[in-house]
């Protein structure tokens, strides 16, 4: 399943993430391959919101779909 087909308020955790350069982007805002992260929000046509730890990240819906999650 890709990240954008994930349900709101769900516990998630990163399989990997196809494109190389969003992966290096990622890996700074503290999210990689084997992070669990939760689905805070997706807001209708517009990204999805995750929260890391302490933090929340907006993933846009392009990006949502080249992120494998389970």
């Amino acid at each position: 399943m890709t990240l954008d087909k994930a349900k709101r308020g769900s516990e998630i955790q990163i399989l990997s993430i196809s494109d190389p350069h969003s992966r290096s982007l990622l890996m700074r805002m503290g999210i990689s391959e084997g992070s669990s992260v939760i689905c805070q929000e997706k807001l209708p046509r517009g990204p999805v919101v995750l929260r890391c730890k302490r933090q929340e990240i907006a993933v846009g819906r392009k990006l949502a779909q080249c992120i494998h999650v389970k």
